[in-house]
């Protein structure tokens, strides 16, 4: 759902789920040849690096970035680097900086970097000397990886399809792969995931997502959470007579009524009155009623309540008299969205959510544009794409067994 411009009043979303799945980061494809330094060449392939420097200086280092920083909105992300020929000295590298990384510069050499280095098999991280070490030299022929794992906020590194090991580091973002070059006749061939990865990095995927899971499973609840929040969903959209009946067959012991509580339980009755009379096409009641109760919620008839009403109160004329006319059977037409009960309910969301925006210890109307429940599940599917992938909190399979909607 999108919100009117004033943040409250909740209207239907103009995009599908499909269409928001769509809305991802691109991944890195190919290296950048935009800002190369003089001691590199890249092939058309624009995967494939060359030394042409002496590698005599500490400066003649010829690193290369990605054309694309790492996406987020996943766990984890990898690519591989083979080495075709590791040169005179061996000194490749491979590893991640930041858009601006001085590409004269080992990766992990400066600031928002890390790197690990074929010649000594050390890792660098910024922090100045000669690195630590870290796993076993690479040169010709071996190929070696680097990932960031978003979940365990850790870099990651691989040689010939094993892991080496990882290291937890706070680098700035956002971050692009880097590969570099620093000795005569060097040359490495990059794949971003053209080419089948050595690294087995989906069941890397699978093991991480489990371990997410089972530390998502051993987290403790307050006691009475689900019934709490629950409690507060039915308030929020004012249906008392289901929370008097979950009240009753739940048997908890009632909580101490906390701020929140009474937030999502003003005007309860009417609000109860109001989403009656909307679900039965009452729309001329319920204007009757919000001038008297809620003067403020109407008083510009151009505003989006008033709209979603009186849009309501003409869909049920076209209900009772168009459709039957224009269809055998409404409820199998294009408009029985319109015709049908989902539009009141929506309809009646709105005004609940305006009358709610009227109590006087509200510090924000906003805040009461959706139930806490809803804030929650919103809350936990962004942390999970910001820190991981859909896949260790997928709202949709969680709800519908995996069915689509």
């Amino acid at each position: 759902m999108e919100v009117d411009p004033m943040g409250l009043v909740p209207l239907p979303s103009t995009s599908s789920s499909d269409d928001q799945a769509m809305l991802v980061d691109p991944s890195p494809s190919q290296l950048d040849t935009t800002a190369l330094v003089p001691f590199v060449r890249v092939s058309t392939d624009k995967l494939t690096v060359s030394y042409t420097g002496s590698g005599t200086g500490e400066y003649d280092v010829g690193a290369v970035r990605a054309d694309r920083p790492v996406p987020g909105g996943r766990m984890a992300y990898y690519f591989e680097m083979l080495v075709k020929n590791s040169g005179e000295k061996g000194c490749v590298a491979i590893g991640f900086g930041h858009e601006n990384y001085n590409l004269r510069r080992q990766p992990g050499w400066d600031i928002d970097s890390c790197g690990y280095h074929g010649d000594d098999g050390r890792l660098f991280t910024a922090e100045g000397g000669y690195g630590k070490p870290f796993g076993p030299t690479f040169s010709t022929g071996d190929t070696v990886g680097a990932g960031i794992n978003y979940a365990s906020k850790e870099f990651f590194f691989t040689k010939n399809g094993k892991l080496v090991g990882n290291v937890r580091l706070d680098i700035k973002g956002p971050l692009y792969p880097l590969v570099a070059l620093h000795s005569p006749n060097e040359e490495i061939y990059v794949n971003f995931g053209q080419q089948p990865l050595l690294f087995s990095f989906e069941a890397f995927m699978l093991e991480e997502r489990l371990k997410q899971q089972a530390l998502i499973q051993k987290s403790s609840l307050p006691p009475n959470a689900c019934h709490r929040i629950i409690r507060s969903y039915l308030l929020h959209y004012g249906y008392q007579d289901t929370v008097d009946a979950f009240e009753k067959e739940s048997e908890i012991c009632c909580q101490p009524t906390t701020v929140e509580d009474e937030q999502d339980g003003y005007a309860l009755n009417h609000r109860k009155i109001l989403r009656e009379h909307i679900k039965k096409g009452e729309i001329g009641l319920v204007f009757d009623k919000l001038r008297e109760w809620y003067p403020q919620v109407v008083e510009n008839e151009t505003s989006a309540v008033c709209f979603l009403l009186h849009s309501q109160k003409f869909i049920g004329y076209v209900r009772d008299i168009f459709g039957l006319l224009a269809y055998s059977d409404p409820t199998t037409s294009c408009t029985w969205y319109q015709l049908g009960m989902c539009h009141p309910e929506f309809v009646a969301d709105a005004v609940n959510v305006m009358v709610l925006s009227t109590n006087p210890n509200l510090k924000n109307p906003k805040n009461c544009a959706a139930s806490r429940l809803e804030k929650l599940l919103r809350q936990v599917t962004v942390c999970s794409s910001e820190n991981g992938d859909r896949a260790v909190f997928d709202l949709h399979p969680e709800l519908w067994n995996g069915s689509k909607i």
